[in-house]
């Protein structure tokens, strides 16, 4: 049966190491041992049996029980939903008012600007002065007094002389 199985062991170098192998069209038998013998398996007591028997078997109480914790978890992420798309509603109502502040802001100081330059002091005082009558407050006039702010003053009677 020796030369049936017509194998040869030679020596290959491979990647500057040498490495045996077999060359052949038969398959080797390896020296294992058998299986382990296999052991009788124990029957389970009665108490483990009907342990496993109900884990298997799910009672209408647990079934309730799972239904309404699901339930509670799908309407609580609804509502957590609901809410993180409340929060994006508002931060973008509030970019949009920031925005439209900041472009009344600046049309307010564009006509601010507008204004103040269209202003002719000169003018203002040639018509006081010429058409209006008013003078400039002689030295006696000139009245100064402390104030409790800084704010402005409220005049309640007449100025003191």
């Amino acid at each position: 049966m020796a030369s049936a199985q017509r194998t040869e062991n030679r020596m290959r170098v491979v990647n500057g190491r040498s490495r045996y192998y077999t060359e052949g069209n038969t398959v080797r038998k390896l020296d294992m041992p058998d299986a382990a013998p296999r052991q009788p398996q124990k029957k389970a007591n009665n108490a483990a049996r009907k342990n496993r028997d109900r884990a298997k078997h799910m009672s209408a109480g647990y079934v309730l029980f799972l239904s309404a914790a699901l339930l509670a978890s799908g309407i609580i992420l609804i509502n957590y939903i609901g809410l993180q798309s409340d929060i994006t509603n508002s931060i973008q109502h509030i970019s949009s008012l920031e925005k439209q502040l900041n472009d009344l802001k600046l049309a307010n100081d564009e006509e601010y600007s507008r204004i103040t330059s269209s202003v002719n002091l000169e003018e203002i005082k040639r018509v006081a002065i010429q058409e209006l009558g008013m003078q400039y407050a002689q030295e006696g006039q000139i009245v100064s007094f402390a104030s409790e702010s800084n704010d402005y003053v409220k005049q309640v009677a007449d100025i003191p002389q």
